[in-house]
Parts: C-alpha cells; sequence; structure tokens
C-alpha cells in the first residue's frame, strides 16, 4: 500500500510495528505455464530398413561381412548397417565421416520440434524467498527487511521476465491467460472475506465490482483491513498485465533509455504532482513505484542485461540503492520509519538497484541453480512455493491472524504453558506456516483449476 493510502483504521493488533505496505509476492505471479511437446518418435530397429522420409540415406553396407576387430572405422560402420540390432539395443556410437550425413532420424528432421525447456531454479528460488520474507515482514514488522530482500520489486521483475516471454505469442490470449490464472483464486479467497466483513456489519456500495475485477482497491472495513489490504498487489500487478503489450512494444524501441525513463514518473509524483486521492491516484502511485522493475524483466528477456559492461552495471546499481537508502533514512521523520514500504521514492530506487543487480547476474554468469534438484526436499519445497504462489500470498494473512486466538487457547493446557515458548513471535511465526500449509492444501487446488490442470492436493 503506498504511503498516500494510509487507513485511519490500520495497525496490528497483534504485532507490534506491523503496517501492512509490502505485501507478498506474487505473488503471484502467475508462473508461465510452459508449452509442452510430444516427445520425438525415435526409430527402432526391427531388422528392415526404415521409409525414406523417416531417416536420412544409410551408406551400404553388406551385413553379412565381418567388420574386421583391428579396424575401429569399419566397426563404427558396421553399427549403422541395417540388422544390427544389438548394436542399437545397447546405445552403441555411430561415428561417421565428415562428408557422411548422420543417419539418426531426429537429426534428419528438416523441422524437429524442440523440447520443453527446464524450469530455471534461480528464479523459482527468488520468488520462494520472496514469499518467505514478506510472511516474516507481516509476522515481525521489522523495517528492515526490505533492505536485506525487497520482496516487491523481485517479484514485479520475474513477472515482467515471464510476461515479456508470453507475449511472442498473440497479446490478447496472453492477457486472457493471465486473468484467468489470477481471478479464480481471488475470487474464492474474496468469498470468505467477503461474507466475513458483511457478518462484521460491512455494508458495500458500488465499490463492490472491485472484488470482481480489482483494478482498483476493493473496499472494505476495519474489522478485515489485516486481510483486504494486501491486494495492492493484486491490482498492481493486474495493470502491469493490461499494459504490458503496449509497454513492451516501447521497450523494444529504445530500450535502455525507456529502462531509465521507468523511474521518470515516480520522481514527478514525488516532487511535481502527487496525483489525485482517490483509488486511481493509489494505483498510479504502485505502478510508478514498480515500474521500472517490470521493464528490468523484459530488458532480462531480450538479453538487454547480458550485453551491458559489468562496469556500467556495478556503478548504475550501487548509485540508485544508495540513493535509495539515503531518501529513506534522511527522510524518516515525514515517513516515521525508514521502512522502504513507506516510502515510495525510497522503495523505487532500492529495488531498481537491487533487482538489477540480481538479473544482470542471471545474465552475465547463467546462473540457472541446477544443483538445486540434488536437494530433494529444498528442491520440492520450492517446487510448492511456486506453484501455490497466490495461495501463499493471499492466505497468509489470514493464517497469521488465526494464529492468535489458537495459541490463546494453548494458554489453557498446562503441558503447553510449561514448555512451549506461547508468548514468543517466532513460535506464531512457526504455528502461522503451520496454518499456511493447510490453506495450501485446502485452497491451492484451486490454482490448478485457473490454469485448466487436474486439481491436486500438492503439486
Amino acid at each position: 500500500m503506498s504511503w498516500d493510502q494510509q487507513n485511519p483504521y490500520q495497525h496490528n493488533p497483534y504485532q507490534q510495528g506491523y503496517n501492512g505496505y509490502d505485501h507478498g509476492p506474487y505473488a503471484g505471479q502467475q508462473q508461465y505455464a510452459q508449452q509442452s511437446y510430444p516427445q520425438q518418435q525415435q526409430y527402432t530397429d526391427y531388422g528392415y530398413p526404415p521409409a525414406p522420409e523417416q531417416t536420412a540415406p544409410m551408406p551400404v553396407v553388406d551385413p553379412s561381412a565381418p567388420a574386421p576387430e583391428a579396424d575401429p572405422t569399419a566397426a563404427a560402420a558396421a553399427t549403422t548397417a541395417v540388422g544390427d540390432r544389438s548394436a542399437r539395443r545397447n546405445g552403441s556410437a555411430r561415428p561417421t565421416a565428415p562428408d557422411t550425413e548422420t543417419t539418426d532420424a531426429k537429426d534428419a528432421d528438416p523441422d524437429p520440434r524442440p523440447k520443453p525447456p527446464a524450469r530455471d531454479r534461480y528464479f523459482d528460488t527468488l520468488r520462494a524467498v520472496a514469499l518467505i520474507r514478506v510472511v516474516t515482514y507481516h509476522t515481525f514488522g521489522w523495517a528492515w527487511c526490505g533492505m536485506v530482500f525487497p520482496s516487491m520489486g523481485i517479484m514485479f521483475g520475474l513477472a515482467g521476465t515471464l510476461m515479456a516471454k508470453s507475449l511472442e505469442r498473440p497479446a490478447f490470449k496472453v492477457v486472457k491467460s493471465r486473468l484467468r490464472r489470477l481471478l479464480p483464486p481471488f475470487w474464492f479467497w474474496g468469498f470468505f472475506v467477503v461474507l466475513a466483513m458483511l457478518i462484521h456489519d460491512w455494508m458495500p456500495g458500488w465499490e463492490i465490482v472491485y472484488w470482481i475485477v480489482p483494478l482498483g482497491d476493493p473496499p472494505g472495513n476495519s474489522w478485515g483491513i489485516q486481510a483486504w489490504e494486501i491486494l495492492w498487489y493484486l491490482r498492481t500487478y493486474l495493470w502491469f498485465v493490461l499494459l504490458s503489450p503496449v509497454l513492451l512494444w516501447v521497450f523494444r524501441k529504445a530500450p535502455v533509455p525507456v529502462l531509465l525513463l521507468s523511474l521518470v514518473p515516480i520522481l514527478v509524483l514525488n516532487f511535481v504532482w502527487s496525483g489525485p486521492d482517490n483509488r486511481f491516484g493509489s494505483a498510479l502511485w504502485d505502478l510508478s513505484t514498480y515500474l521500472f522493475c517490470w521493464i528490468l524483466g523484459f530488458a532480462h528477456r531480450d538479453g538487454v542485461l547480458q550485453r551491458m559492461k559489468p562496469a556500467l552495471v556495478a556503478v548504475g546499481s550501487l548509485a540508485a540503492i544508495g540513493y535509495g537508502g539515503w531518501y529513506a533514512f534522511s527522510h524518516q521523520a515525514d515517513f516515521g520509519t525508514y521502512d522502504l514500504d513507506e516510502n515510495p521514492l525510497a522503495q523505487a530506487f532500492w529495488s531498481a538497484g537491487f533487482v538489477t543487480l540480481l538479473m544482470w547476474a542471471k545474465a552475465y554468469f547463467k546462473i540457472d541453480f541446477a544443483w538445486l534438484t540434488r536437494y530433494r526436499k529444498l528442491d520440492r519445497t520450492v517446487t510448492i512455493f511456486n506453484a501455490r504462489a497466490v495461495t501463499i500470498y493471499l492466505w497468509h494473512e489470514i493464517a497469521l491472524v488465526l494464529a492468535v486466538p489458537l495459541i490463546d487457547q494453548m494458554w489453557n493446557v498446562p503441558a503447553f504453558e510449561k514448555w512451549l515458548p506461547l508468548e514468543s513471535q517466532w513460535f506464531m511465526f512457526g504455528v502461522g506456516w503451520i496454518l499456511i500449509a493447510v490453506f495450501i492444501v485446502l485452497c491451492g487446488w484451486v490454482e490448478d483449476v485457473a490454469a485448466k490442470k487436474k486439481p491436486k492436493l500438492l503439486p
């Protein structure tokens, strides 16, 4: 929530220091669904030559003539002979002369279909860490969390990369797909939140339409603010999705200038014109704050970052981080804290520099975190976090709220009171994650339905 969205009711009744501006990931980001391709059919030798359209011409070899053992060239040629079942069954190599065409069917195919690319575990890990950091911040309210790991800037950067990749397809289909993946989980979650607020004396007006399509902040009462205030992220993500076809077209006209100019809107709002004091103004602030990170995702996808000189990237990124940090600490009196989530300009520049370094390192050093697959439990956890990112983001605040009365009941059990650290926020943090896991199992299937997949308790 931007600084101008302060709500007179905003406070955390259960924890000290919670302010609620920094919110989860994309959360949601919705992960781009990789297109799967049928596996290339391989030729199996049953003792007769394949059809001409299945393979390239084979060198003519007499299968009855034994190959001299001392001549490796003749032995290799024999493995390509028609009828040599054992060589093919055992996967023997078939070296060819420099001017000899390879006989493998998939090499001879004039238009072979590529295999679906493996998931990028580097980006998946960043998204999982961002979600953990969001839950941590909303539990403890530590102002320094955003400086250690600016989750929202990272999430918008990852989402921009995936959006640029998706827009290789027709824009209308891409936007439709994104909306289909985002809105059903939001509607499912919103049904329970809206129902609970109605029970607690909330009577909405026409603004309830924002609970259908959150182009503006959905309304709510003070009783449910800790649940619905996180929706600023979904609203901002939705606007970026709708604007992406135009933004990507403009970016590709002049990549580096457009990337640098994407910081201008937040400077204008901060120093020249603060925008209207309404839902449109709130959306404008959040879009301006994270516009650079979103377009930075385009730059990564198009290879712009990889072509930049390391010294230029390092100087520019550190300068942006330095300015963002200086502005946050030098304006504590204006915002009451150095928390980046309360200071849009500081957030914009700190996130810009931080995410640029992460994206550039990924592109320049070709980091993929492939080693993660060797640790099955950790890799499985990262997979679940990414497949259930929207569920975790939407339900994590409700889990933290429910953790408080649950812990209160534990005080009535003498053994719990004696042996468990019931008064510790770390204990509430652990209980909160247990409840988040419950919500993943009970509600995560909605993301499968939205993605047109078979519903599963766990992905």
